[in-house]
């Protein structure tokens, strides 16, 4: 049976209650949801994504940085596509992998329950625009790349010890494929899982 998830400190970021909070912020999350799906970006390029001027831009990936979500790097760490002659501009990147909030406590806590809220909340919108988009331009792709593509949910009857195995499973099956040499003709391909209790009708004491 597979063991509990254990966030790899190096490329997995945990919320702590300032991280959470510094996170739960509308702007903070677009910024991020940007670079995770595109990949670098410089304060400019973002700021005409989000709409903003490029000081607000600035000031919110700091905050961000300050918490570890973000990091800036040298301009020649850059893919070949990405590189511009001229100034030297500020490029910022994800710092991490994945971000994880650990149990539910933080929706048990009134001081932490609002920001808890809306991060879960925001992170489930996310999660349906991009699926979304998909079904959207799903015809516009590659017909190799429609029939690689896959949606689908399964209703299970399992015990709490046997969900959790799910999804160390299934995490276990994504780091798997994160860990291969990108394939040729590689793209970035988004996962989205989740393992829960169905609504009954009924909560068990």
């Amino acid at each position: 049976m597979a063991r509990s998830f254990e966030p790899d400190p190096e490329r997995d970021l945990v919320l702590d209650t300032s991280a959470m909070k510094a996170l739960a912020h509308p702007l903070r999350m677009r910024l991020l949801s940007l670079l995770r799906a595109h990949g670098p970006a410089t304060a400019t390029q973002l700021a005409t994504r989000v709409g903003v001027n490029t000081g607000a831009t600035s000031y919110h990936l700091r905050q961000l940085a300050q918490h570890g979500f973000v990091e800036q790097f040298e301009p020649d760490d850059l893919p070949a596509g990405k590189r511009s002659a001229g100034r030297k501009q500020r490029w910022w990147r994800m710092a991490v992998d994945e971000i994880h909030m650990t149990g539910l406590e933080f929706l048990e806590n009134a001081d932490t329950r609002e920001a808890a809220g809306f991060l879960l909340r925001e992170f489930q919108s996310d999660r349906t625009r991009r699926l979304a988009n998909w079904f959207a331009t799903a015809t516009q792709w590659p017909v190799q790349w429609q029939k690689a593509s896959s949606d689908m949910d399964g209703h299970l009857e399992l015990s709490a010890t046997q969900a959790r195995a799910l999804a160390d499973e299934m995490r276990a099956l994504v780091d798997k494929y994160r860990a291969l040499k990108p394939g040729r003709g590689a793209r970035p391909v988004d996962v989205q899982y989740a393992v829960f209790p169905a609504d009954t009708g009924s909560i068990p004491s």
